[in-house]
């Protein structure tokens, strides 16, 4: 990300946050920029990597729903190689949708999504505590996203 933002680049960032289907001449309008302008910058922020991807989150409860997992990670050390090396792993390891390198008391935060708790023990046990230079792993079940409207309640 090599140059910084300005007040238009950070409109359209946070307006594609809260919903990245919207079309560009809606953006272009709300912020006072013409289509094509807007395009241009919504292809360069992309290429900037400030846009790094579009994500489905699909809402409601049913049988394709996904257990979410927070895990907390320690490693052995935290050199520039064992850094690099975990960061490395984790990216092969398609079932975690976030990681992040933190300072505290651990070392990352993962968001890991299963299709069960059954199966994010398998995830614990074959991938996780695999990881180059694990030594320890605390994982917390998501029970909702507070977010997210409740479905069947009310």
């Amino acid at each position: 990300m090599a140059t910084s933002l300005d007040p238009s680049d950070r409109a359209i960032l946070r307006l594609l946050k809260l919903n990245a289907r919207r079309s560009n001449a809606d953006i272009a309008a709300e912020i006072g920029l013409s289509p094509s302008a807007c395009h241009r910058r919504i292809r360069q922020l992309e290429a900037q990597g400030y846009i790094r991807g579009y994500t489905l989150v699909a809402g409601g409860r049913d049988e394709t729903a996904t257990v979410n997992v927070l895990v907390q990670v320690t490693l052995d050390r935290q050199t520039e190689d064992f850094l690099a090396r975990f960061e490395n792993a984790v990216r092969q390891c398609p079932e975690i949708r976030e990681c992040f390198l933190m300072t505290g008391a651990v070392d990352y935060w993962l968001r890991v999504e299963a299709d069960s708790v059954d199966a994010y023990e398998r995830i614990h046990s074959e991938i996780l505590s695999r990881m180059p230079g694990v030594t320890r792993i605390n994982s917390s079940i998501a029970m909702r996203d507070a977010l997210r409207p409740r479905r069947g309640k009310g």
